[in-house]
């Protein structure tokens, strides 16, 4: 089967690739450092010739919520159009579980336009929202870390391998569209500062953490707010399974 990986050189894309490419599928790469510019739609007909599915696992900008959800639309805007002129039969789409119940966040909001143009749009989908990643935390404290110190927000989350992710997202991309997916998590609930602490030790970095509600977290992502639905599929990689392949 040709599927085209969207994102196809980030953590996501790339891992699904390798999955794609193991079970014998012929995988075309959208990538601006490939040349394939979602936001301009430069290139995308030819490479989505003979294409019968489409993963997107992009990602945006760190930019304020107005250009983060043009920059989500004008992409997605693009790669719909030129899938509905190629004959594309299923678009997947990775998302985020539990972003609805969050308004606040410009990343957020630039999702949940991807996902109203994805639902609306003339392609087939199936759209699977997932938690957190494992390396989350130790991202977010790169993000804010100044001279050893990082402030970081107490997150619950149920945090899921990048590797079963891609894993997912390969298995949905064969089969028939689903419309909306069941969230897909990691088996087990995580507090995000001692992620952070953890993965950070275990990669021998030093680095202070302080516990505060930052304006990238704000409190209405408290408690339960991220944890997945009831219905959820559980990948089975632990953090802790995950954690040993840091060191």
């Amino acid at each position: 089967m040709r599927i085209a990986v969207a994102g196809a050189t980030g953590n996501i894309g790339a891992l699904t690739v390798a999955a794609l490419e193991r079970d014998g599928h012929d995988v075309r790469r959208i990538s601006r450092s490939l040349g394939l510019d979602l936001s301009t739609g430069a290139g995308l007909d030819d490479a989505l010739a003979g294409v019968e599915a489409v993963v997107d696992a992009t990602n945006g900008p760190a930019a304020g919520r107005d250009e983060t959800v043009a920059y989500f639309g004008t992409a997605t805007r693009n790669l719909l159009a030129a899938e509905e002129r190629a004959g594309v039969r299923h678009h997947v789409l990775l998302s985020i579980a539990g972003m609805d119940r969050i308004d606040g966040n410009a990343h957020y909001a630039g999702k949940r336009e991807q996902e109203r143009l994805v639902a609306a749009g003339p392609v087939p989908w199936t759209i699977v929202p997932a938690t957190q990643f494992h390396d989350f935390a130790a991202m977010v404290t790169s993000w804010t870390e100044q001279d050893g110190v990082a402030t970081i927000a107490p997150l619950l989350v149920q945090p899921i391998a990048p590797r079963d992710v891609a894993e997912i997202l390969a298995e949905v991309a064969t089969g028939e569209p689903k419309g909306r997916y069941v969230d897909v998590a990691g088996p087990e609930p995580q507090d995000l500062v001692d992620m952070a602490r953890r993965t950070n030790e275990a990669r021998g970095r030093a680095v202070k953490l302080v516990p505060t509600w930052s304006t990238v977290f704000s409190p209405d992502m408290a408690g339960n707010v991220l944890l997945p639905g009831k219905d959820a599929r559980l990948a089975p990689t632990t953090f802790d399974e995950w954690l040993a392949t840091q060191r």
